[in-house]
Parts: C-alpha cells; sequence; structure tokens
C-alpha cells in the first residue's frame, strides 16, 4: 500500500498526546516512510504507593518529551533470557509505555491500527523486542503499537487490600491510550486490531470475553494463545504460600515489604506444593489440567466469568476472529529425554498422562506421522495438542455458540507448519518474525536458520495486513464442525479439517 502523502523526513517528528508533545525519530526502511516513538509512558510508575494499585494515567508533561529509546520493561534481568525472542529487559521505574510505529506522525490519515501484546507467560517477555518494530506493517499502512505490562506476582497475584488483576488493568489502560491518541499518529480509532502471541495470545482472548473491554479493540488475532482464567481459590493458595515462604503477612503492607527482586524469586517457588517440587509428569498433568497460576483471574469484577462461557454467550461475537498454533509448540521439550522414553511405549506415557485407554488409541491412530517419530515427538506432540490446539478447535465451537447471542463476526483458523532447521519443528514463537516480517532481524538463525523463507514471511505478513486493513486475511471463514484452516508451510495451502488429528482429545 502506498501512502499519498508528503513528509519531510529531515525533521524529527513530533506528536501532540494528550499528556503532551513526544518526539521520535525516522528509520531507514526499504519503502515507506516509519517513524518511532519508544517508551511513552501511558501511566505512571507502579512504585511506592502506587506499586500494587491500579494503574494512573500519567500527568501532563511542559514542553517536548524525547521518545527515542525503549522505555523501562516490567521483565527484570532475571528473566531476561527465558523466552527464544530476544526481549531485552531494560531498568527502571516507569515500566507501563507504549512503543508506537508509524509512516504519518501527525497527520490524519486515518490508518489501521495494530497493538500488540507480547508473550513470556504472564512472568517474562518485553515490548522491547527487535521483532516487535513496526517497520514492514508501516510500509503497508498499518500504525503498530506495543505495550508493556506488569508481570508475575505484582501483575497478577491476589493481594489482599490490592485490585485484582493488576495486569489486565494495565492492558485496558493501553488501550484507553490508543484510543484517545492514535489519531495523533495517523492511526484510526475505529479500527483497531489488538494482536497477541502466547501469553499475549490468551491477553487478546481474555479481552475479547470482557464486556467491559470491546469498545477499546475492533478485531483480534491470536497467535499461539491460551487464556489463563485462573480461579480465586488458587490465586489465594499462592498468595498464601509465598507470603509464608517470604515471612510477611499476606496483605498489601505485607507484600509491599518485599523488595521486586525478593517476589521475583519466591514467585516460582511459591507455585511449587508445601512438600517439594512435582515430578515432571505431574507437573504436566497440573498444567494441562489447570492452566499457569500467575495469570488473569477470574475475579467477578475485571473478569467476570470464564473467557470460554462469555465467548459461548456472545460477547465478542461481532468482532473478526484469527487464531492458530504451530504444529508442534513444546515438542522441543522433550528432546533431551529423546534416549529415556526410546523404549517406553507411546500408549503408556500417554496413560500416565490421564488419558483413557480409548482416548489415547483414538489418538495414536489420528497421529501415526508423529507416531513414527518415536515416544519424546509423540509425547511433545500431545503437550502441544493439549494446551493449545485441542483449544483452538473449543474456542471455534464457543464462537459458533454464541452466534445466537449476537451479529457473529467470521473466525479463520491456521496452523503453522514449516519446520525449524535447526529445531526441527514447528515450534512456539517461530512464526513472530514471519509475522512481522523481519527475517533480517537479531537473533532470527538461532530459530528459523540461516536463510528463512522470505516466500512464507511474505504470505503470513500480507495475510495479517488484509486482516488488520479489511477485517479478512484471504483464506476461506472457518465454519461448521470441520471448517477450512490456512496451513503456512513451502508451500502453504487451504485445507479441511486441519485439526482432525486432535480431535480425539476433545472428549
Amino acid at each position: 500500500m502506498s501512502l499519498p502523502i508528503e513528509l519531510d523526513t529531515s525533521v524529527a517528528p513530533e506528536v501532540r498526546t494528550t499528556a503532551g508533545v513526544v518526539r521520535g525519530r525516522w528509520r531507514p526502511t526499504s519503502g515507506a516512510a516509519s517513524a518511532a516513538f519508544l517508551g511513552i509512558p501511558f501511566a505512571e510508575a507502579p512504585v511506592g504507593a502506587l506499586r500494587f494499585a491500579a494503574p494512573i494515567p500519567h500527568a501532563p508533561w511542559e514542553g517536548v518529551r524525547d521518545a527515542l529509546e525503549f522505555g523501562a520493561t516490567p521483565q527484570r534481568e532475571t528473566l531476561s533470557e527465558i523466552t527464544l525472542i530476544p526481549e531485552p529487559s531494560i531498568p527502571g521505574a516507569s515500566t507501563l509505555n507504549v512503543n508506537v510505529f508509524t509512516p504519518t506522525p501527525g497527520g490524519d490519515a486515518a490508518l489501521p491500527v495494530l497493538v500488540y501484546i507480547h508473550g513470556g507467560g504472564f512472568t517474562a517477555g518485553s515490548p522491547a523486542s527487535p521483532w516487535y518494530d513496526g517497520a514492514s506493517f508501516n510500509r503497508d499502512g498499518v500504525v503498530t503499537v506495543s505495550i508493556s505490562y506488569r508481570l508475575g506476582f505484582d501483575g497478577f497475584g491476589l493481594i489482599d487490600g490490592a485490585p485484582d488483576n493488576r495486569g489486565v488493568l494495565d492492558w485496558l489502560l493501553a488501550l484507553e491510550w490508543v484510543q484517545q491518541n492514535i489519531g495523533a499518529f495517523g492511526g484510526d480509532a475505529s479500527r483497531v486490531t489488538i494482536v497477541g502471541q502466547s501469553a499475549g495470545g490468551g491477553a487478546v482472548l481474555t479481552l475479547l470475553g470482557m464486556k467491559s473491554a470491546q469498545h477499546l479493540f475492533h478485531g483480534v488475532y491470536c497467535i499461539s494463545g491460551a487464556v489463563g482464567d485462573v480461579s480465586r481459590e488458587r490465586a489465594t493458595t499462592l498468595s498464601l504460600r509465598l507470603a509464608e515462604l517470604a515471612g510477611v503477612e499476606p496483605t498489601r503492607a505485607g507484600f509491599a515489604t518485599l523488595s521486586e527482586e525478593r517476589i521475583l524469586e519466591l514467585q516460582q517457588k511459591a507455585q511449587e506444593p508445601a512438600d517439594g517440587p512435582l515430578s515432571p509428569m505431574d507437573g504436566i498433568k497440573a498444567i494441562a489440567t489447570e492452566g499457569i497460576a500467575l495469570a488473569p483471574m477470574v475475579d467477578g469484577v475485571v473478569i467476570t466469568q470464564p473467557t470460554m462461557d462469555s465467548i459461548r454467550q456472545g460477547v465478542g461475537a461481532d468482532k473478526p476472529l484469527v487464531l492458530g498454533a504451530t504444529d508442534d509448540e513444546f515438542s522441543m521439550a522433550l528432546d533431551e529425554a529423546k534416549g529415556k522414553l526410546r523404549f517406553v511405549p507411546k500408549g503408556l506415557l500417554l496413560g500416565k498422562a490421564g488419558l483413557s485407554k480409548p482416548v489415547r488409541k483414538a489418538y495414536l491412530a489420528a497421529n501415526p506421522d508423529v507416531a513414527k517419530r518415536g515416544t519424546a515427538a509423540t509425547f511433545g506432540r500431545y503437550l502441544t495438542d493439549i494446551l493449545f490446539r485441542s483449544f483452538i478447535l473449543r474456542l471455534v465451537a464457543a464462537r459458533e455458540a454464541g452466534a445466537a447471542q449476537a451479529e457473529l463476526g467470521r473466525t479463520w483458523v491456521y496452523r503453522f507448519s514449516w519446520e525449524s532447521p535447526t529445531y526441527h519443528y514447528a515450534m512456539h514463537c517461530i512464526d513472530v518474525p514471519f509475522f512481522f516480517d523481519c527475517l533480517g532481524s537479531e537473533k532470527i538463525a538461532a530459530i528459523a536458520g540461516d536463510n528463512p523463507p522470505q516466500i512464507l514471511a511474505d504470505e503470513v505478513h500480507a495475510e495479517a495486513v488484509a486482516f488488520v486493513t479489511t477485517g479478512d486475511p484471504g483464506w476461506p471463514a472457518y465454519s461448521g464442525p470441520t471448517g477450512f484452516t490456512r496451513v503456512f508451510d513451502v508451500p502453504s495451502s487451504v485445507i479441511p479439517d486441519g485439526y482432525a488429528n486432535v480431535r480425539p482429545l476433545l472428549g
């Protein structure tokens, strides 16, 4: 898409937001110009009296504020290597900020807007990744925003005397900031698509199921997402355990005596049973049945009910939705156990994971190609299927059930099947640089090899642009019990019932 707007890129771009003027910078790009405005605070720093508070809009400032470098991140150095994506930790107190990438700063182009929420299991991740740069979307006429939010216990822990779901409140305030300010950056507040990967994918689905959030976006693109929906009981158990480990009262005042570093040190241990860590198999069972513990909680106020229930009742049914997963999100987690599992029968291991004999027999019959690769590959695919791929089919069914409650926004389903030449799986995170069309960015070779296929990035990115721009990615929408699925590979294709091999797990 070409932009018929004359811009003077020799002058640093300035934009007036509701809080004051920010100065960004132009970047050299191949194609349309792209300006970056980095680290714009949408809320006051969550420190001191505001540490466990709901986010408060940032106070106005005088003069021009430089937005030339990424702002501080909620992720701290101790967590900086958790994700497969390069997501740097940046020190500082003012961690609630947005990054805006636009081809038309200060203009009235009214371009579609993509708002990206990063992943990291709700305990890690950073909006400062070079992979999340919006230059390629800018080239194609899309204003791009990435947002930060509080992580771990500070963002999602249950604290007596503090508001629940503080990380979710951060998403909401950031999206409100977009509604109020994106027009000044050349974006159209009436055409906002929220996009997220992994925990960020769970975030956008959580927002899709919240009645209170519906005015903040107009489309949803979910990459390898699964919702948290933690119960209050489980959140209470974790909070009490962390307080016990720290030797403080389980209250806002008690937790406020702990440094951020101390809470980061204890929050993982607090998720383990008091009698010691779970065995690997019991840990897998727990994640498969309960999900992760530090994640959005069904609190009855911010999140009024489980997301799947909301969607089944028609919440968000008018919003177009794209969702999908890679074929082997977490299969590589079993690689180190290949030798030990080599002689373990596949059915036996699936049985220990909780599958009944009829279900595991049907599952193995539906996945003969994976079964040929051995027990580790089979169990890795099961992990992917139970955590991500079966969830997709359940969500699609819930969306169709919600059609009777509201005008139905169509749903599109995809699979990312291209295998990493370094890990030999279509693994978790591998699709992100293809989505952002940034195969020349840093640390790509580590996950996608030295020569990742640009033709695949062209397809994935172009169809994302089409969805953000028109509400339709260009392949047939999913309809009925065995709808069409876009398979991203070399070559890509469209097939019916692309998740058929997951159906035995649906019960």
